[in-house]
């Protein structure tokens, strides 16, 4: 249940795709002055060294936002690239990242005096850690961390006072309890907190319960006659999946500009980060 750590995959295609959306949604959520309650259910340790560590050993990072950083050095890019860069860059004291700032550290940066930031993490070490790094914060007494379990605990915290919320949901999966966990968190959260927003990540493998998770979303989405929006984001398709190779965001309740911000900006990740010819993208929605 703790083998995972996220430092491994930071700053990956994954990460990308997840910071991308995840920066939309909240400032589009913070046009209007009402505050936002925004919910991390798996924040891991909040930022991450790229050039020791875990990160020094996978070397996703290469693969993702170094490529992408590459990339845009050399080519012209969307304003919505151009905004998440910017926000990568600023944890930076050179151009040249050492550091990534997980989905904590991005969301914290974003608050508004107004808004409060809720963080969930289970991992002995990754709490202590993120409880260390979150302190550093001159946000930080807007922000409540939890080492407890965000899926028993989640319904609890919604509806939020302003009734203006957003719920970032990103297990590793690791544990196929997290698929059952996910589609019940969802399930209750929804009949509490009905109008919130829900940002869910998930990789694409080619395991069962991640083929399936997309269109339980779906139907359950339908059956509280909610809008969503899925979008994928494939980087190669080789024939074994020696690393992940692609993954999925799937949000309830999306913004109206969020489908056009990725119309924009996937085709340029494709060719930013694509591996090779099985490199595309996905990108499905349905109106309620």
């Amino acid at each position: 249940m703790f083998s995972y750590r996220h430092a491994f995959h930071a700053g990956s295609h994954a990460d990308i795709l997840k910071h991308l959306t995840l920066i939309h949604l909240v400032e589009y959520l913070q046009e209007k002055p009402v505050a936002l309650t925004i919910v991390d259910t798996h924040a891991g340790a909040g930022i991450y060294s790229l050039i020791d560590g875990f990160a020094s050993v996978s070397k996703e990072a290469d693969g993702g936002i170094y490529r992408l950083m590459q990339y845009a050095a050399n080519n012209p890019i969307n304003p919505g690239l151009q905004n998440y860069l910017s926000i990568i860059q600023a944890e930076n004291l050179t151009k040249d990242l050492s550091v990534y700032p997980g989905s904590p550290f991005i969301l914290a940066r974003l608050l508004r005096a107004q808004d409060r930031l809720k963080l969930f993490e289970l991992h002995p070490k990754e709490i202590d850690i993120l409880r260390h790094n979150i302190s550093e914060l001159k946000q930080a007494k807007q922000i409540d961390v939890y080492a407890v379990d965000s899926f028993s605990r989640l319904k609890g915290l919604l509806p939020p006072p302003s009734r203006r919320g957003l719920v970032l949901i990103d297990p590793s999966y690791e544990d196929k309890q997290d698929y059952h966990s996910l589609g019940k968190a969802i399930e209750e959260a929804l009949q509490r907190f009905a109008t919130g927003c829900y940002a869910i990540w998930y990789p694409v493998l080619s395991r069962r319960e991640s083929a399936d998770l997309p269109e339980r979303m779906k139907k359950i989405a339908t059956a509280y006659k909610r809008s969503w929006l899925q979008v994928e984001l494939r980087v190669e398709n080789a024939p074994k999946e020696r690393r992940l190779q692609a993954s999925g965001m799937f949000i309830i309740n999306p913004p109206w500009t969020l489908e056009k911000q990725l119309t924009e900006s996937l085709p340029i990740l494709v060719k930013a980060l694509g591996q090779d010819h099985g490199a595309q993208y996905l990108l499905n929605s349905f109106e309620a």
